[in-house]
């Protein structure tokens, strides 16, 4: 990395100090996995111990969502080879706070991609490294909320519009923050920004942290009016628009003069991905470093149980899904996501997902969240460049 570029490489010995960021984010598994063996609810996978008698058998714990494409690992169908694991299912803010400040109680966990590298960045982490497996993936423009009645018909639209949001620096506004400049040609000083004290999505998706309201030189940001969420400042008028990863309480509930930027964000979404090949990510898997230099095969067996784990939900999906899902056009639904996506629509690994990895370091750097500019290379393990599924 050249100092021309203002990209500087940061030493892996260099102490830990102290970050936190929690991303708000809802997670759900799908329904029911009968026939391949899957519990009937969330709850029944959590705590549960697997064992593998082996030459190492290591006891580790791991913790994350248990999202129908992770489901077959956090349950103890697929086993990471030459361990014994107990899983804990865990909201992404908690599992944050334990690796980033907490007592560090995982040995690998889904983590949020963006606080692992502002904390990488700003903050010298290099405790665990990352494994390129994508546990959650969102497109974003469905999470823009505006005012129907203030002439806003289109993104060109926001410029010089207030916008609310209850975390300026959480993984979801970075991405459409980025999305925006890059397609529509609206940088973020552009907006005035307002943040609220309060998250009507707060429930769902977490609390937000008070590192998600890191503000970067340049931006014009202000506190709303005390006691008052985000929903609240879109329903009241105080803000034109809303950027949330969630849909707020406002729009839940059909207040009028409140509606999507997007009504189609489907069709938006999909021409996206037909541009730009980016499916956004949102989390990855980060390993503890000290246990992959005492066990250098524990990467490549972590990674083959995630894939393993995906292999077998597409198989369902694919087969049975459309039996055991509610929505009517599930099977038209896959069918049209493969034509788009290709069939593995959810690919692990980083040659299948370096555009999109070097997207969001590129964003955190154009938006200010970090002062160095980081490479994605220095995020993951060197040895899993080589990974690839079967």
């Amino acid at each position: 990395m050249t100092k021309n570029n203002k990209q500087i490489k940061l030493s892996d010995k260099t102490p830990r100090r102290n970050f936190i960021k929690k991303a708000a984010l809802g997670a759900g598994a799908l329904s029911a996995f009968g026939a391949f063996g899957f519990p009937n609810s969330i709850s029944e996978s959590s705590g549960q111990k697997v064992e593998e008698n082996n030459l190492h058998d290591l006891q580790l714990k791991f913790a994350g969502y248990d999202f129908d494409r992770v489901i077959a690992l956090t349950n103890g169908k697929v086993k990471v080879k030459g361990c014994s694991l107990s899983f804990e299912k865990s909201g992404i803010g908690d599992t944050n706070t334990n690796i980033f400040i907490g007592p560090q109680t995982f040995d690998f966990a889904e983590i949020g991609l963006i606080p692992f590298m502002l904390a990488y960045a700003n903050d010298n982490f290099r405790d665990y490294t990352l494994l390129p497996v994508f546990p959650l993936r969102v497109f974003r423009h469905k999470s823009v909320f505006i005012r129907t009645d203030r002439g806003i018909n289109k993104p060109e639209d926001l410029k010089g519009r207030t916008i609310g949001t209850p975390g300026y620096s959480s993984t979801s506004l970075t991405w459409i923050r980025g999305i925006f400049q890059d397609e529509y040609g609206i940088d973020p000083k552009d907006i005035k920004w307002v943040t609220s004290a309060k998250d009507s999505a707060a429930a769902t998706v977490g609390k937000v942290s008070k590192n998600e309201q890191l503000v970067p030189e340049g931006i014009s940001m202000v506190t709303g009016p005390a006691g008052m969420d985000e929903s609240e400042l879109l329903e009241l008028g105080e803000v034109d628009a809303l950027f949330h990863a969630a849909e707020p309480k406002a729009f839940v509930k059909g207040y009028p003069n409140i509606g999507r930027l997007f009504p189609n964000y489907k069709k938006v979404e999909q021409a996206y991905f037909s541009k730009t090949g980016i499916f956004p990510i949102m989390h990855a898997v980060a390993v503890r470093k000290e246990l992959l230099e005492k066990h250098p095969w524990l990467d490549k067996a972590i990674f083959d149980a995630y894939s393993e784990a995906k292999k077998i939900d597409f198989q369902f999906l694919r087969k049975l899904g459309w039996a055991y899902e509610s929505l009517p056009w599930f099977a038209y639904e896959m069918e049209e996501t493969q034509t788009l996506m290709g069939k593995d629509f959810w690919p692990y690994g980083i040659e299948a997902n370096r555009k999109a990895l070097e997207t969001i370091c590129r964003y955190c750097y154009e938006q200010g969240l970090i002062k160095q500019k980081v490479s994605f290379e220095h995020l993951f393990l060197p040895a899993s460049f080589e990974f690839a599924e079967e």
